[in-house]
């Protein structure tokens, strides 16, 4: 007996949902290969949140010198995608989304290889699986609470690959988990979607400045089992003078620039107040731009 919710969904996409895990998949290319496909995912998705929940304790702490003793896959995945910014506060939390689309995907294209595409979204933070000529383009948010894309991320395969994998998160201050900066949206594109969570929220943590009209409050006051403590979070932005705008975005290029030259992120598109920085292999595409 399973415990979450499946769903055909128009255009022939999967619905997967348990607690906070909500998943819209689609797989792209024959009619067996995408039954397959789907099988794999439901099954994948079958205890894995009660894989995660297991290892909450652990989980919801910072990530130190050593790194953390977990059993299961996905938050194995959660973990390796962190460790790379330990130096500063950051727990195996910050990829559990990407974490958990990445494991469906997984899955799917082993019991499916002959797939063409494919996408886990798992609330924003999406997995991806492009081969060559069959891209993908992933909507972009200038805010978290605007649903309408205003451009495309497109994704495609070199020529010479069979597969691409890749991943798509995106973080901000109201969005579903709390930010210690003042981004609308931050989106990454990273080699998995779990290290595009944890360099979104780590982004996005960097794109702030001081200013009287941001509210912050300690995390543990809004939600007890935060995993962020005591740290004040935002939780209001006033309207920002442009110089404000200007420094909060500056300082998030900063970051994304460097997590870039490190290899962590493939590129990032920062957005507040209307205003968008992009860097690196992320460049925003309107719909009137030419196909890549």
């Amino acid at each position: 007996m399973t415990s979450h919710r499946v769903t055909l969904l128009p255009g022939n996409r999967l619905h997967l949902q348990e607690g906070p895990s909500d998943l819209v998949i689609a797989a792209f290319g024959s009619p067996s290969q995408i039954e397959r496909a789907y099988a794999a995912a439901e099954a994948a998705f079958t205890g894995l949140l009660t894989e995660v929940a297991g290892e909450l304790a652990i989980l919801r702490q910072p990530l130190s010198a050593q790194p953390p003793a977990l059993t299961g896959a996905t938050t194995q995945r959660m973990a390796r995608a962190c460790w790379a910014f330990r130096a500063q506060y950051i727990t195996p939390m910050a990829a559990v989304a990407g974490a958990v689309a990445d494991s469906v995907l997984a899955a799917m294209a082993a019991e499916a290889p002959g797939l063409e595409r494919a996408y886990v979204n798992n609330g924003g933070d999406i997995a991806v699986l492009v081969t060559p000529g069959h891209a993908l383009d992933i909507g972009v948010v200038p805010s978290l609470v605007r649903a309408r894309p205003e451009g495309f991320i497109r994704i495609y395969a070199a020529a010479h690959a069979a597969q691409h994998f890749c991943g798509i998160a995106t973080s901000g201050w109201r969005g579903r988990s709390f930010s210690r900066g003042i981004a609308d949206a931050v989106t990454v594109l990273a080699r998995s979607a779990a290290e595009a969570d944890a360099a979104a929220t780590v982004i996005a943590n960097a794109t702030d400045v001081q200013d009287a009209g941001i509210v912050r409050r300690p995390a543990r006051d809004l939600d007890p089992d935060s995993d962020l403590g005591g740290l004040l979070v935002t939780v209001d932005v006033s309207p920002l003078s442009p110089d404000a705008i200007a420094g909060a975005l500056a300082a998030g290029e900063r970051t994304a620039d460097a997590l870039r030259r490190d290899g962590l992120i493939e590129g990032a598109l920062l957005a507040l107040a209307d205003e968008w920085r992009s860097l690196g292999g992320a460049a925003l595409i309107t719909p009137t731009d030419t196909a890549l």
